[in-house]
């Protein structure tokens, strides 16, 4: 009796996780370690991959492992890498697990860029599998029953949860097979099953018969949901009703109903109910010939039939010869209760005992987007404080370089290099000098045009892909069923627009570069020259000795020794500011913990105020010190000026000095800007390498999916008809002409007949006449058919004497005692037809009415004897 069913698995093609995965590990994680660590993970997720749908599965738990493991992977992953079209672009390509193909073509499949599509089908080849597992059980022991039970369950959950989340997962309509009506189904079938199992498991050990009577009823009434939904909803597989699917669902419901049926008669019986008994146990032999009548082919229920005709005969017989109590009608019957001991396995991540993540040690995406932000965060304040000091260093460099500080009161002899100008001087050539300008500002441009290329190309192949995504769509239309290329790279075009900014604006600050220096050129090159060259440079003036031990001199040496002095502590602090660190992964991994989400905007600002706010008190204090010591220098400076005698000689000497220290600050600003700007382009060439790679890897990835989706609609236009009906018929050719002579006949090609549809229909005119048959050793004959014309549809055809009755329309032939049927006659018109069948003679069995208006029957017809040609009626 028990005949259960089993969901075949879906076919995946193959797909290469190692090169996609490496290409975002190595361009994500810089430490050698991680990246190693990390691409040994992707090649083993690869692995994993081939043997969870890379290879036919045994009907074993040991397979069913390994696909729950695979998605346990998969869902773990999921968070940590950015699976989409325009980011990390993986094609995942399923087929129709209920689509076998056809000759001209291949099955249903669908390749989407989705790990949700992914997760989805692994999702549904584990309901399948667990369906097989369970159905190859033996259910005559009870190990078998626990695990049929078990794996009926995890199936039924396997499909309630794609039913939840296959839509989401793939925003665009999905195949058949994981549609939401059919994975629906399928979990109710499954449920069912289980349930059913579970009422076995009951009559195995024997239980009380009203709780075996609640199982089973609890189990029809899930066949019946199950066969409901096959037959209501219209957008399931065929499978369903090819397969022996939809009338094993309603046998098992009456099957199921049926021993509840009996149970329930036992439970009556003990209780003394005779009457109730004798109703509940015709009802169960209603069913039980229900099933045998019309799904004797699927399930066998002899056992069932017998048992239950065998108690109904016993109940019967002791109602009517001792308790005479009433038989109740059926629907005064009590209606009997339901237990549902099973219920779908919630799929919870993991699924799989012995799961171990392969990439545990990667943070999430949120995580990793957090830190994003916090970093950018983090430099923004980094990089406000560092500019504060420089700028300010900057401010006074510019101060002290226009007063002549400390040249000033170092030169007071007239004739000899101040020693602030030699340190300068030997700054500058140890820095390599002008020659080392001019390299970095030679390497500029081609470290421009490098950068300029690659961008160009990045944004070439984007639009050679979207060009030709357009003319496939105006071809095809409403066929070409994928995402517009248009859409899917605005991101990329946004990213590829803000980089091509990015260079404007390194071009524009080239160009403030180049021209400072060109103003300080002369006076570096001057800096650069030996120390005798640069004496002989500067002009001489009159000493001015009188102010060697004046105290403005002294009050200028101790004011300038601490501007130094604030100089190095702002060294000091800048380093401190750039090497701040803090743990923030470990604190937005505990929140995304907590609360499965992570707010990064109260996180990140209160542990930057706690890093950093020290810093800012530290920075605006060195600002304020400088600004009162450099308001100092003025005022001495003022007054030093004031007592120093000066002539033209003196202010050309003094000229000179000033341009010279401006030339060395100058000079290091310029280097520095220089540094900056090839460190700038030399990163933004990795920025956009890892541009090009993400551009080239969705492109790839679209040409393969355009591929794909090509192959299909040429399938698809194979497997349509050529024509969108058949041609009508010629006149000639259906409706021979009654003149036709039989030698006419026999040299025309007889026209094959088409296959009977049954199907309601008009009244079909009279049949022909039946021939003329002479018999060769009697005198009698059969005269034919007065008037046989076409019987109008509302009333019923009168007999005719010798006229043939008419079948009755639709399978079967109604057969009666002493009389066969009759003879079909063929639908198209055949010269050939008497020579190829021989008619039956109207047979009358003994005892039987003679047909009104008929002669007495003739012998059978002599073999070779010519039948006369008979005008052709087509068939309704």
């Amino acid at each position: 009796m028990a005949t259960f069913i089993s969901v075949p698995l879906k076919k995946s093609s193959e797909v290469d996780l190692v090169k996609p995965l490496t290409k975002f590990i190595c361009a994500t994680y810089t430490a050698a370690e991680d990246q190693g660590e990390y691409v040994r993970a992707a090649e083993e997720l690869n692995k994993l991959r081939k043997s969870a749908v890379g290879r036919p599965l045994d009907k074993h738990e040991s397979s069913l492992e390994v696909l729950l493991r695979y998605y346990d992977q998969l869902c773990a992953i999921e968070p940590k890498f950015p699976f989409s079209e325009n980011q990390l672009c993986l094609t995942f390509t399923w087929k129709d697990a209920f689509d076998k193909g056809s000759l001209f073509g291949g099955s249903v499949k669908l390749a989407l860029a989705s790990l949700g599509y992914e997760k989805s089908c692994v999702l549904f080849n584990i309901g399948a599998l667990a369906s097989q597992i369970a159905y190859e059980q033996n259910l005559d022991n009870d190990e078998g029953l626990k695990t049929a039970a078990k794996y009926y369950q995890l199936a039924s959950g396997a499909f309630s949860n794609i039913k939840d989340t296959v839509l989401s997962a793939l925003n665009r309509e999905p195949t058949m097979d994981i549609s939401p009506d059919t994975v629906g189904t399928l979990s109710q079938i499954m449920l069912a099953q289980a349930q059913e199992v579970f009422f076995l498991k009951a009559t195995s050990d024997k239980m009380k018969d009203a709780i075996i009577a609640r199982l089973a009823n609890q189990a029809a009434d899930f066949y019946g949901d199950a066969f409901k939904q096959c037959q209501y909803k219209e957008n399931l597989p065929k499978y369903f009703y090819f397969q022996e699917v939809l009338p094993v669902l309603a046998a098992k419901h009456c099957i199921m109903q049926a021993n509840a049926e009996y149970h329930q008669s036992l439970l009556a019986k003990q209780q003394k109910k005779f009457g109730e008994e004798v109703g509940r146990l015709q009802h169960a032999t209603e069913l039980v010939k229900t099933v045998a009548s019309r799904y004797d082919e699927y399930v066998n229920v002899k056992d069932l039939s017998d048992k239950i005709a065998r108690a109904l005969t016993a109940a019967k017989k002791d109602n009517d010869f001792i308790y005479h109590d009433r038989v109740p009608d059926l629907k005064d019957l009590e209606a009997i209760g339901k237990a549902a001991l099973v219920k779908s396995t919630v799929i919870k991540v993991p699924i799989s005992q012995k799961f171990t993540d392969l990439f545990e040690k990667m943070v999430p995406l949120a995580v990793q987007h957090s830190m994003s932000v916090y970093n950018s965060r983090k430099a923004e304040i980094v990089n406000r404080l560092i500019g504060q000091m420089r700028e300010a260093t900057n401010l006074s460099n510019g101060v002290l370089a226009s007063l002549n500080l400390p040249a000033a009161i170092e030169d007071l002899s007239g004739d000899s290099i101040p020693q602030s100008i030699l340190e300068k001087s030997r700054a500058i050539i140890q820095q390599g000098g002008l020659q080392s300008i001019d390299q970095l500002i030679k390497d500029l441009p081609e470290l421009l045009q490098r950068n300029r290329e690659i961008l160009d190309e990045s944004v070439r192949i984007l639009d050679e892909e979207e060009t030709t995504d357009n003319e496939l769509r105006n071809k095809f239309g409403q066929r070409w069923q994928r995402t517009a290329s248009n859409d899917l790279y605005k991101p990329l075009r946004t990213e590829g627009e803000n980089l091509r900014k990015f260079l404007d604006q390194a071009v524009q600050a080239d160009k403030v570069v180049k021209e400072r220096y060109s103003n300080h050129r002369d006076m570096i090159a001057l800096l650069c020259k030996p120390e005798a060259e640069l004496t002989a440079a500067i002009p001489s003036a009159n000493p001015a000795k009188t102010l060697q031990g004046s105290e403005v001199v002294s009050v200028l040496r101790a004011l300038l020794a601490n501007v130094n002095e604030v100089k190095m502590e702002r060294e000091k602090l800048e380093n401190d500011i750039k090497s701040a660190q803090c743990d923030m992964t470990s604190k937005f991994l505990t929140a995304l913990a907590q609360d499965g989400t992570i707010n990064e905007e109260a996180i990140s600002v209160t542990e930057l105020d706690n890093i950093y706010g020290g810093y800012t008190q530290k920075v605006q204090q060195s600002l304020k010190s400088q600004e009162e010591i450099l308001g100092n220098i003025q005022n001495s400076h003022q007054e030093f000026s004031t007592m120093k005698q000066s002539n033209a000689d003196a202010n050309q000497r003094e000229e000179m000095l000033k341009k010279l220290a401006a030339a060395h600050d100058s000079y290091v600003e310029l280097s520095n800007n220089l540094k900056e700007g090839t460190k700038f382009y030399n990163e933004l060439t990795e920025i956009l390498l890892k541009f090009q790679n993400k551009c080239s890897d969705i492109v790839f990835a679209r040409k393969t999916e355009r591929d794909e989706l090509l192959k299909d609609l040429q399938q698809s236009i194979a497997r349509q008809p050529s024509a969108p009906s058949l041609p009508a018929v010629p006149a000639y050719q259906s409706t021979p002409s009654s003149t036709t002579t039989p030698a006419t006949a026999t040299s025309s090609v007889p026209t094959p007949a088409p296959r009977t549809v049954f199907q309601s229909k008009p009244q079909p005119p009279a049949r022909p006449p039946p021939p003329a048959i002479q018999a060769q050793a009697a005198n009698t004959s059969i005269p034919p058919a007065s008037g046989a014309g076409p019987i109008p549809p509302a009333t019923q055809p009168v007999s005719t004497p010798g006229a043939t009755p008419s079948p009755a329309q639709g399978p079967p032939y109604p057969t009666y005692q002493g009389y066969p049927g009759c003879y079909q006659m063929p639908v198209a018109y055949n010269p050939y037809a008497y020579g190829q069948f021989n008619m039956p003679y109207i047979y009358q069995a003994p005892g039987q009415a003679p047909y009104p208006n008929v002669h007495p029957p003739q012998q059978p017809q002599q073999p070779g004897y010519p039948y006369p040609q008979q005008h052709y009626y087509p068939q309704q």
